[in-house]
């Protein structure tokens, strides 16, 4: 079986122009496997990346929001972000996530990137992914 690391590089390698692949532990915000191509991504860095995603799909106010869906709709709304997407002036950032592990796939590319192509990619490993993943 091939280690998340693996996993990683394995999707950076598909996409031109692909920065870095992470997996981060949605519950405990660890990064759980990384693969990048840009030396200033201290793991300092990784880890502040790694806390973002995390408060993204399960902050504090994310979970309010999800509170008071649950009280209008009656029913019990929990993680619901699935994938959330961020162009900033430079980079874009893809992240979906593997509910039944817990965990987020982020890839970060430049613009030249086509967000179609950066979906499909992210979307069609997260399989191999989630085989790594305990």
């Amino acid at each position: 079986m091939a280690s998340t690391n693996e996993a990683c590089k394995t999707v950076h390698e598909k996409v031109d122009d692909c920065l870095a692949v992470g997996v981060v532990d949605l519950n405990t915000g660890m990064l759980m496997g990384v693969h990048h191509s840009v030396p200033y991504f201290t793991q300092a860095y990784l880890d502040a990346v790694a806390a973002a995603a995390v408060e993204m799909f399960r902050g504090k106010n994310v979970r309010r929001v999800e509170e008071l869906l649950s009280q209008q709709r009656g029913e019990a709304i929990k993680d619901s972000f699935e994938e959330i997407f961020i162009s900033s002036p430079k980079v874009f950032h893809f992240m979906a996530t593997i509910k039944d592990k817990g965990a987020v796939v982020v890839m970060i590319t430049k613009k030249t990137v086509n967000q179609g192509m950066g979906w499909a990619t992210l979307r069609n490993a997260l399989g191999s992914v989630k085989t790594t993943l305990p």
